[in-house]
C-alpha cells in the first residue's frame, strides 16, 4: 500500500489522491500538519529524495522565517526546519514501500508511480 504524505488543502495533493482512487491503487494519506511528522521519515526522504528536491524554498512558510533559518542551508538545518514547519516538505511525498520514495505529480507522475510501485 502505498502512504502519500501531504496537507488536505494541498490541490496537488488532492489530484494525486483523485488518481490513486480512479485508478483503484491502495493507499492512505498521512496529513503532514494534523498526523505529524517523524524525524526518521524526513532522514528516509532526504536519504532517498536529496535534501535540495524535498525542501519547499518556495512555500509562504519559507518566507515567513527569519533571515537567519534560511541561511546557509545543509542537510542537517533543512531536516530540523522540516521537521519543525511540515508545511515546508514539497509534496506530495509517496512511500511506496521498501525504501522507494516518489516526489510530486507532474503530468508524468502517473506512469512512473506505476513503475516504482512494481
Amino acid at each position: 500500500m502505498i502512504t502519500v504524505y501531504g496537507i488536505k488543502s494541498c490541490d496537488t495533493c488532492r489530484k494525486a489522491l483523485k488518481w490513486l482512487g480512479e485508478d483503484g491503487i491502495a493507499h492512505r494519506f498521512h496529513d503532514l500538519r494534523e498526523d505529524g511528522l517523524e524525524a526518521s521519515d524526513i532522514a528516509d526522504w532526504i536519504n532517498a529524495l536529496g535534501w535540495q528536491a524535498l525542501l519547499n524554498t518556495r512555500s509562504t512558510t519559507w518566507r515567513g522565517l527569519e533571515e537567519a533559518e534560511k541561511a546557509d542551508p545543509d542537510a542537517a538545518k533543512a531536516a530540523a526546519l522540516m521537521l519543525a514547519h511540515p508545511t515546508l516538505v514539497k509534496r506530495p511525498v509517496f512511500d511506496l514501500g521498501g525504501g522507494k520514495y516518489a516526489l510530486g505529480f507532474k503530468p508524468d507522475a502517473p506512469e512512473a508511480l506505476r513503475k516504482l510501485a512494481g
